[in-house]
């Protein structure tokens, strides 16, 4: 669950808990998480909404994994990778885009996605011009690019909060995804 004790009940929790039941075909941790501040879930549920639509969800998966992996965040390197595995990749794959991307049989322009995304989550800072123009020569236009920087920020905000709170990934996983992939996918918090 989290270090957090549940949140009370209330109409919106309610709502938010048969939605993501009946959405995901269980309660996850997170929703129980954030029953402690509906409207920041439904908030973010709109921010992260417009964020995915803005890109195509390959990229938005691979982006998303890359910052869980900079975070550490286990629980979104999980649901991430889960996605991964059951529309783009096989599990093998997957594991390998987890540990060492560049050498998957990505693209050259999923590959500086991937690295762009981690040097994001890692340090947003640190970002050039150069970097900008770096994915510009991989056919990127500026409006995909601020999405991407929007899809890790996203990311950050969420795996941030999670990792905090001390939210477990949804035992679920255990059942879903094997163990090498559950391995490869854990990355510490």
């Amino acid at each position: 669950m989290s270090f957090l004790q549940p949140a009370g009940q209330s109409p919106d929790t309610e709502r938010m808990f048969d939605a993501d039941t009946k959405a995901m075909g269980y309660l996850p941790n997170y929703t129980r998480l954030f029953a402690h501040s509906p409207a920041v879930y439904a908030a973010w549920q709109q921010l992260n909404g417009a964020v995915k639509a803005g890109m195509e969800l390959r990229r938005y998966e691979l982006a998303t994994l890359a910052a869980a992996r900079a975070l550490k965040s286990s629980y979104c390197g999980l649901a991430h990778g889960k996605v991964l595995r059951d529309k783009f990749f096989d599990a093998k794959t997957v594991a390998a885009i987890a540990s060492d991307h560049g050498s998957t049989g990505l693209s050259a322009q999923e590959v500086a996605v991937v690295n762009f995304a981690g040097k994001i989550a890692v340090d947003a800072s640190s970002v050039t011009e150069g970097d900008i123009a770096g994915l510009r020569r991989y056919g990127l236009e500026d409006k995909e690019i601020f999405h991407l920087i929007l899809a890790v920020g996203a990311r950050c905000f969420f795996s941030t909060v999670l990792s905090a709170a001390g939210a477990q990934p949804d035992p679920q996983y255990n059942d879903s995804l094997d163990a090498d992939l559950r391995r490869a996918l854990s990355f510490g918090g």
